[in-house]
């Protein structure tokens, strides 16, 4: 029975756990479509498995290192037979899943980035004016003021320019800015990304700051609201009115605001202000070189200035002109040739004498027209031809012969016969100094005061003919003497004023009273206080050389007072006149027959006197000599029956020159500017002159008859050759048909 039991029988299932065990859970073979012997070799691991575990048979002991080798060909070809790629697809699943976590914590990463960028936006925004307040401010305005034939003389105002619209200006010098300022200007939204992502790694690379991620819309949005301050806040701020002004204007809108606004270093605040310092042109104007030297400037102004370091200029002028040729705004040749052209830099925008024109404007719009809230243009009466050459004169002449006389400073003013400034001059440089000289200096005028005396002299019945004896005399402390320290005896009054005789003048003015020189001086236009005492028969009270030249312009045009002045209309740039001068001054101020006692004595100090220096050859013209004491200032101021023009020389701390005199270097400069300012002009007599006989010096002769190193001069001491010169004929109504136009 045993061993037949042994050998096969029928065996019952036992459900108690001993024996045999039947396992009842599935395997993969069970599954749809797992059949072969895979599926079955799979079914039969686990059954071994749990065998060895029930029964507590040993485990097998483990393959060894060769049969392991030979074994997993086999296996890696069953693994090659289900996915047909073997082992490399587990690690390639490993590197997607990586990036997979990688692009989704980005993801994470950039919604709370952005959502912690909008709350920065928000909270600095908060800073700002509510939204609907927002609006671009107003331009300063601009004040162009250009001389009687329309040329531009100078801007002035905040900006030192005027407004261009972005279609008056050559294509090629927005390009510039837009190619080495902000390349992707055209496509950003107001911020650029990818320009400020590429600043901060070159900072970060470099380890200073090179580079600033700042487009141009930013810039201007800096420009036209924020304060020049390096905060967090500020750049924020800065970032939300840049994505505004994007979201309000036009691309075009906001280039032609930011060349508009933007600072080019030298006061020049927009493109054309900054054409006009470096170019001495319109921005409307420029070359393709020019467009690229302004574009340079916005990196960093005074640096790449080209009126400073033409070098540096060029430099990065030829790296703007690169960065249009990659941009394909002009081609490698156009960038070739642009750099090599040469560059007309002005350099003497600075230094001209028209500025003082400007400035003395500017001082006197506000009477004028009040505030001034829009661009404006001032027609002035300056003839820029007569302003040059009073300039150059004055220039060349301190140049060469002021060392020699102490003389460091001078002014000039020319006047026509109704009182309009033609020339006016303040000063040697105005790059040097500012200060007007010729509008605002109050310096004694020395002998140049005499002719006042004179004329109320005759208008107490004196002639040019009565006698008056030079000689010493005594006014209680006060004894004035001669420059010679000579005297002449008994002398007219017309040799006494030609000779410029202190005692004379003295006496005249002890007869006539003080009171009466003043009241004649002020009704020909001097206005600066005056003392009334003796002295100022010698010019002792201080005058402008304006309203000197002013006073004297009565005996020019027929004795008829003036007011200097110098604009003659102002407009604003749509046309609109808000001022226009009308004429007028006080009438009549000297009678037609002492004017023409006076002009006759006048012309003899120019032909026997002490201005023979200033002697005009082809046509007839009056003045006076001034020497102020301890020859601290020198004088000419003389007159056509055109112009009439003042001289002044000196020094601005009031210290003596080395006895220069008003009939020396101011006598010539006068001639100079007068001989250069009538060319083409017809002659004109001096009025009255040609009622009386006039006595002519001979090219080398002495009308008086007196030895030429005994002519006194108080104050001019100089020696002369007098050239022949006569007064014109014509009656003084045709003088005053030809100047007011009757």
């Amino acid at each position: 029975m045993a061993r037949g039991s042994s050998s096969g029988g029928r065996r019952e299932p036992r459900l108690d756990g001993g024996g045999a065990t039947l396992d009842m859970r599935l395997t993969r073979a069970d599954r749809p479509g797992e059949t072969g012997s895979g599926a079955r070799e799979k079914q039969r691991k686990p059954s071994r498995r749990k065998s060895e575990a029930e029964t507590g048979t040993p485990k097998q002991p483990r393959k060894t290192r060769g049969t392991r080798r030979k074994a997993g060909p086999a296996r890696r070809g069953k693994g090659r037979s289900r996915s047909g790629r073997g082992g490399g697809s587990g690690r390639r699943g490993g590197i997607v899943g990586g990036l997979r976590r990688l692009l989704y914590w980005g993801f994470v990463l950039c919604i709370w980035g952005g959502i912690g960028l909008v709350g920065v936006l928000a909270y600095y925004a908060a800073w700002l004016p509510p939204t609907s307040e927002w609006k671009v401010p107003q331009r300063p305005p601009n004040v162009r003021i250009v001389a009687a034939d329309g040329s531009l003389m100078a801007n002035r105002g905040d900006t030192g320019g005027e407004a261009v619209r972005l279609e008056q200006l050559p294509p090629y010098l927005p390009q510039a800015v837009i190619a080495i300022e902000d390349r992707r200007f055209r496509s950003h939204f107001g911020l650029d990304p990818l320009g400020l992502g590429r600043a901060v790694l070159t900072n970060l690379t470099s380890g200073r700051l090179v580079q600033g991620g700042s487009t141009l819309t930013q810039q201007l949005a800096k420009n036209l609201f924020l304060e020049p301050e390096r905060t967090l806040r500020r750049k924020v701020q800065e970032a939300v009115l840049a994505l505004w002004l994007e979201a309000t204007y036009s691309k075009n809108e906001i280039i032609e605001l930011y060349l508009n606004r933007v600072y080019f270093g030298a006061g020049a605040y927009g493109v054309d202000a900054a054409a006009r310092r470096y170019f001495g042109k319109s921005a409307r104007m420029v070359s393709l070189a020019e467009a690229a030297t302004l574009a340079a400037l916005l990196k960093a102004p005074s640096r790449y200035a080209p009126t400073r370091n033409p070098d540096l200029a060029a430099e990065r002028a030829a790296l703007v002109l690169g960065a249009m040729a990659e941009e394909g705004y002009i081609t490698e040749a156009e960038a070739r040739d642009a750099i090599a052209a040469p560059m007309n830099v002005v350099s003497h925008h600075t230094s001209a004498s028209e500025n003082y024109v400007a400035d003395w404007v500017m001082e006197l719009l506000p009477s004028y027209v009040g505030a001034i809230d829009s661009d404006i243009i001032v027609d002035t009466t300056i003839d820029l031809g007569m302003q040059i050459v009073a300039e150059d004169s004055l220039r060349r002449s301190l140049e060469e012969e002021g060392a020699k006389l102490g003389v460091r400073q001078g002014a000039i003013v020319t006047l026509d016969a109704g009182g309009a400034v033609k020339a006016l001059v303040g000063g040697r440089d105005y790059g040097t100094s500012q200060f007007n000289r010729a509008v605002n200096a109050h310096r004694q005028p020395g002998s140049a005061f005499k002719p006042f005396v004179y004329l109320a002299a005759l208008e107490r019945g004196l002639t040019p003919d009565t006698v008056r004896v030079d000689e010493p005399v005594r006014f209680g402390k006060w004894a004035p003497k001669n420059y010679s320290k000579s005297y002449r005896g008994a002398v007219t009054l017309t040799q006494a004023l030609s000779l410029s005789l202190n005692t004379v003048a003295a006496k005249l003015a002890d007869e006539v009273g003080p009171k009466s020189i003043i009241r004649t001086a002020r009704k020909l236009g001097i206005s600066s206080p005056i003392k009334a005492n003796l002295s100022i028969a010698l010019g002792t009270s201080e005058v402008t050389p304006l309203e000197i030249a002013g006073a004297f312009v009565p005996f020019s045009n027929g004795g008829y007072g003036v007011v200097p002045h110098v604009i003659r209309q102002i407009r604003k740039a749509d046309g609109t006149v808000l001022y226009a001068r009308q004429g007028g001054g006080p009438g009549r101020v000297i009678d037609h027959a002492t004017l023409a006692d006076m002009n006759f004595m006048m012309a003899e100090t120019l032909t026997t006197g002490t201005g023979r220096k200033a002697n005009l050859p082809d046509r007839p013209a009056g003045g006076k000599t001034g020497t102020s004491q301890d020859f601290r200032d020198g004088w000419f101021i003389g007159y056509t029956g055109t112009l009439t023009t003042a001289v002044w020389l000196g020094n601005d701390d009031d210290s003596p020159t080395k006895r220069a005199t008003g009939g020396s270097l101011p006598a010539r400069i006068w001639k100079e500017v007068m001989a250069a300012d009538h060319q083409g002009l017809p002659v004109a007599g001096l009025p009255g002159v040609s009622d009386r006989p006039v006595r002519v010096a001979e090219p080398h002769g002495n009308p008086l008859d007196m030895p030429m190193r005994d002519v006194p001069a108080e104050g001019d001491p100089d020696r002369h050759q007098p050239p022949p010169g006569r007064g014109d004929g014509g009656s003084p109504l045709d003088l005053l048909n030809r100047i007011f136009g009757g």
